[in-house]
């Protein structure tokens, strides 16, 4: 486990040294923890740094989640969008750090996100274009709320996503 100002993670150093190689950041889902999508970075290209970051805030007994969910007494489900626009946030300084202390292709920051961590990616790379190549969002949603404001603005143009959900999902339907 290493650790910089902003997040806990681990990291598997490519195996195919350039100048400078791209980053592909794993972000997982709520109640989970950095070793999870971690299982199958050696499934992952060897030219790539992959990263996968611990969400911020611990649940019991042994994960943890980028932003708190709650249920009212109907069962709906609320997000904590100020959580979730603060771990966003945090990503994103989280990204600047390791371009620091590591050399990552700053041109080729990609996110794979599952779940909390997929609805975090859309944030990410919606609010701050520049900064992402490429999403995997895998069962996860738009949350339009946690974006910044005027993001439709921005510019797309070299942005790609792929987008995959499980039909028996039952944590978030399709």
């Amino acid at each position: 486990m290493h650790t910089n100002k902003t997040l806990n993670y681990l990291v598997r150093e490519p195996k195919v040294k350039q100048e400078k190689n791209p980053l592909l950041l794993l972000l997982h889902g709520y109640g989970s923890n950095e070793e999870d999508l971690f299982s199958f970075a050696q499934e992952l290209p060897d030219h790539y740094y992959v990263v996968s970051a611990q969400a911020p805030y611990p649940l019991a007994p042994y994960g943890y989640a980028w932003y708190a969910i709650s249920f009212d007494n109907e069962m709906k489900k609320f997000s904590d969008n100020e959580q979730a626009i603060e771990s966003r946030d945090k990503i994103v300084k989280f990204i600047d750090e390791l371009q620091a202390e590591y050399p990552i292709d700053a041109s080729d920051i990609n996110l794979i996100g599952f779940s909390q961590g997929a609805i975090l990616s859309y944030a990410i790379a919606l609010s701050y274009p520049q900064k992402i190549n490429k999403v995997v969002a895998l069962s996860g949603y738009f949350n339009e709320d946690i974006i910044q404001d005027n993001y439709t603005q921005n510019d797309f143009s070299s942005l790609s996503f792929f987008v995959s959900h499980g039909t028996a999902d039952q944590v978030i339907p399709i």
